[in-house]
């Protein structure tokens, strides 16, 4: 076993049962790639190099802008216009010099990702764009590397864990079972445009740095399978299980050969004309709530509140879709409604997915968007 370096800064990690000299071992031994050294991944490094993962990569073609300064805080306005993977390796050496740090100043591509991946044991997604997101998670998928993700839109945050091992040899879910298809350039997050409270990523990114450290030290329970969500506006947080789907090659590269040649920037942008299901207003709905043939499901948890009690509706959970669902007539249209809209798209594209003679709509922004139809 490796011997412990600068065991006094690690004193009161090592002083968690659950983690120990062992733990703090496996942890010294293990190595960590985080992908974007911006809003997700600038909280996550900071936090992997002080619990001292002993190798941790850093991939960001970028440069730090001014805009950056709300968020990514381990940049100063001296460092606008420097490379943000050099530039983030620099200050994380400053802060703990006993780890080994490389640094990856380029995108990751197709062509280079199969080489740099199997030198790491964990893989954050810290990315900002669809076409990465795909392609790491296909990378992992082909390479069975865990993969911690991580999203943010607004005031709300995301987390969840694919492609770890589990006890049979296999390996949980991917990114593809969570969005098997991407949404149309219109209704990607953009948050240029929309906005985003520079609090939230500093968040989401410590617990994807969380996840990765229960994952190499063997702590409690990743969250495999399952997708956090929390919004801190109401601070309501909730966790569903990740409804499993069949990764289809004509949507994703099955193997390394296929992964070379795949266009994930294609991929991305020719859904613009395919999209699968609808966000609808809260004037669509009420129109809806009037017409017939119309299902309405709410995919929240039972316990979670407001009850709903204003019009008829089926409660299916998430997690519980699409197998609860008895295949709807043709002329059945399917409209779903969550807390904030994030649960509710999701089950429509698995919906939309299933029963593609099926019209499906989810509400936007959910019951929190509009309180006075419920």
């Amino acid at each position: 076993m490796q011997q412990l370096t600068d065991i006094n800064r690690y004193e009161r990690q090592i002083a968690l049962p659950q983690i120990g000299e062992q733990g703090q071992q496996k942890i010294q031994a293990a190595s960590v790639l985080v992908v974007g050294a911006g809003g997700l991944g600038c909280p996550a490094l900071l936090y992997l190099a002080a619990a001292g993962v002993g190798h941790i990569g850093i991939a960001d073609d970028d440069t730090v802008a001014l805009s950056n300064l709300n968020r990514q805080t381990l940049f100063t306005p001296a460092d606008v216009g420097k490379p943000k993977a050099q530039t983030a390796a620099q200050k994380l050496q400053a802060f703990n010099p006993n780890l080994q740090y490389t640094v990856y100043n380029h995108r990751l591509t197709n062509q280079n990702a199969l080489q740099i991946l199997p030198l790491f044991d964990v893989v954050i997604d810290g990315s900002d764009n669809l076409p990465t997101r795909y392609l790491l998670s296909d990378a992992c998928r082909l390479l069975k590397k865990p993969l911690v993700y991580g999203a943010v839109y607004r005031f709300e945050g995301q987390v969840a864990v694919f492609n770890l091992p589990d006890a049979n040899g296999g390996n949980s879910i991917s990114y593809r079972n969570l969005f098997p298809r991407p949404p149309d350039a219109q209704n990607a997050p953009d948050c240029a445009v929309s906005g985003i409270l520079g609090i939230l990523p500093g968040i989401t990114g410590t617990m994807q740095a969380a996840e990765a450290l229960k994952i190499i030290a063997g702590l409690g329970t990743p969250l495999a399978g399952k997708l956090l969500t929390f919004n801190l506006l109401e601070q309501l947080w909730f966790t569903a299980e990740i409804p499993i789907q069949p990764i289809l090659q004509t949507n994703a590269p099955l193997t390394p050969e296929a992964f070379m040649h795949f266009d994930y920037p294609f991929f991305c942008r020719q859904t613009a004309h395919n999209l699968l299901a609808l966000e609808i207003t809260p004037n669509l709905f009420k129109l809806l709530l009037q017409k017939p043939n119309i299902l309405f499901i709410d995919v929240r948890n039972e316990t979670e509140l407001p009850k709903v009690t204003t019009f008829t509706h089926r409660n299916i959970p998430l997690s519980d879709l699409p197998h609860a669902l008895p295949p709807p007539d043709a002329q059945t249209t399917l409209v779903f409604f969550c807390q904030t809209g994030t649960r509710s798209l999701l089950a429509a594209q698995i919906a939309a997915e299933t029963w593609p003679q099926n019209r499906v709509y989810s509400l936007k922004n959910g019951i929190q968007g509009s309180p006075q139809l419920f």
